[in-house]
């Protein structure tokens, strides 16, 4: 890039500076690269070495409090009397720290799938879950999706809202639950309606006239339909177009509502857009609550019902951005024809990451922690991992991807990896090529400290166990000697908190 920098590079192309704060949750002080102003990278990377998981969790309540806040403002500008609903969709991230975390930071709670309603199941009994949030149900429920709801419905829980997605399930449930139960209609959105991007989300529902079937099915039963749902699609950052696609719905909703008393929850669906995945992201999630809560206000003014409460389900939002990746980059490879050259890292891109193959013209926000003061040139990513030629990043058709000229032993940063990744991957078991799991650093806070939580990389003979290979007849060493052999290599953990005096606590490796 004619000797361009890679800091000329980043102010040029995203208007940020070398030092201070590069996005919402990333800052760069003193040449170190940090996380929510708190957590240095590079004292990570030197700690632990690369590649490495780190997770922050104070990022999620950090999320879920300014959403709650973005929808306060929200109410009183539009004069709205209906109260706001967090939900955290929890197949966006299952892993047990972080559904604890959303709980704890004041979300409710969307399942998916009959292990999700197990889950919830026992996080209520233990009390992780408190009996004051709903419980929303999405998707297509199958025998074993329905007896988890109504073992847990029959156990107590009151808040429980299965969301129907056709009438065999109302009425099994209806049929099935011997205490009153609360009900949800998804609405199923015309083909023209549907997010083209998403164009799946259109299976998904009752069409309006199986909407007026299950309200008939219902009539003289001790179950009641509360709730309304509209799901228009994913990571929409057009507040015009998502008003536009909302607008039919929300009429529906009043009108609705004005010949059935008992509804009174409006659910717009997740979709709100994360800043987790681009630096010069922008989407001004206030407006968007206003603009929506507006809209409802007049519809319910001129069918003479009450404000509805609104409820949110958020997946990427909630948790996209508390996760990082650290991955090394192991060679340089020269391309082909003019074409950028390969920066290969220790892992696979595909396995890590696999949204860049799922999910069309999916972006990652990738900086590296250091050597910024080094030329910028496009350079194509691909995992050493994997003997695979759809392992690399960007993808066909995306702009070039512009990191420093440093080659071997650099180590970047991918953020944005919270959400889906590990969910669509697994997490344990046996990957693509064989790929071990990178170990995982898990911060969380405990008070004004943080508690640290350390897992080791995975370990082949998990990986040939889990294929059914008799580890006794492959030289992999003493499972037990290279676990400790992994733990005492690992020094002291040092505090790489930008300016704080907190102190860390750190629990042994798990």
């Amino acid at each position: 890039m004619n000797g361009t920098t890679y800091i000329d590079h980043l102010a040029h192309r995203y208007g940020v500076q070398p030092e201070g704060q590069l996005n919402p949750f990333i800052s760069r002080h003193d040449g170190q690269l940090y996380l929510d102003e708190r957590i240095c990278l590079n004292a990570l990377a030197e700690q632990y070495g690369a590649p490495l998981e780190v997770s922050y969790l104070p990022l999620i309540t950090k999320q879920i409090h300014q959403m709650q806040t973005y929808a306060a403002a929200a109410r009183t500008a539009a004069g709205y009397t209906g109260a706001f609903v967090y939900a955290y969709a929890t197949k966006a991230n299952f892993a047990e720290e972080v559904v604890r975390t959303a709980l704890q930071s004041g979300a409710h709670y969307e399942t998916s799938s009959a292990a999700d309603i197990i889950i919830a199941h026992q996080l209520w009994r233990q009390g992780v879950l408190p009996a004051d949030r709903y419980m929303f149900c999405n998707g297509s429920k199958d025998l074993g999706y329905r007896k988890a709801i109504l073992a847990l419905r029959d156990a107590g829980h009151e808040l429980l809202i299965p969301i129907v997605d056709d009438l065999d399930e109302l009425a099994y449930l209806s049929s099935h639950c011997h205490v009153p139960m609360q009900f949800g209609v998804r609405v199923r959105f015309d083909i023209g309606d549907v997010d083209p991007d998403h164009p799946g989300g259109e299976r998904f529902g009752l069409t309006h006239s199986e909407i007026d079937s299950a309200i008939a099915m219902l009539a003289g039963t001790q179950h009641r339909i509360v709730l309304y749902h509209a799901m228009v699609g994913s990571q929409i950052e057009d507040a015009h177009v998502w008003k536009i696609q909302l607008s039919a719905a929300v009429e529906r909703y009043a009108a609705q509502a004005h010949k059935l008393p008992s509804l009174h929850m409006f659910n717009f669906g997740g979709g709100m857009p994360t800043d987790s995945y681009q630096l010069d992201f922008s989407f001004d999630c206030q407006a968007f609550l206003q603009t929506l809560m507006t809209a409802l206000a007049d519809a319910c003014a001129e069918h003479g019902v009450a404000h509805p409460d609104l409820v949110g389900e958020f997946g990427r939002y909630t948790v996209g951005s508390h996760t990082v990746y650290l991955m090394e980059v192991g060679a340089v490879k020269a391309g082909r024809g003019g074409a950028p050259d390969w920066y290969l890292l220790n892992g696979s891109l595909m396995v890590s990451l696999p949204d860049t193959l799922i999910v069309a013209g999916q972006q990652f926000i990738i900086l590296p922690l250091d050597e910024w003061h080094l030329p910028a040139r496009p350079v194509r990513l691909a995992g050493r991992y994997t003997c695979d030629t759809d392992d690399f990043y960007p993808r066909p058709g995306q702009p070039p991807l512009l990191l420093p000229n440093g080659g071997e032993g650099m180590v970047l940063a991918f953020f944005g990896v919270g959400a889906y990744q590990q969910m669509l991957s697994g997490r344990g078991g046996a990957h693509h090529c064989l790929t071990p799991e990178m170990r995982r650093v898990i911060i969380e806070a405990d008070g004004d400290q943080l508690v640290v939580r350390e897992t080791p990389p995975q370990h082949l003979s998990d990986i040939m166990s889990v294929l059914g290979y008799n580890n006794a007849t492959l030289d992999l060493g003493s499972r037990r000697d290279m676990q400790t052999a992994e733990r005492t290599t690992v020094r002291s953990f040092r505090m790489p908190v930008k300016r704080s005096a907190r102190m860390w606590k750190r629990t042994r490796p798990v």
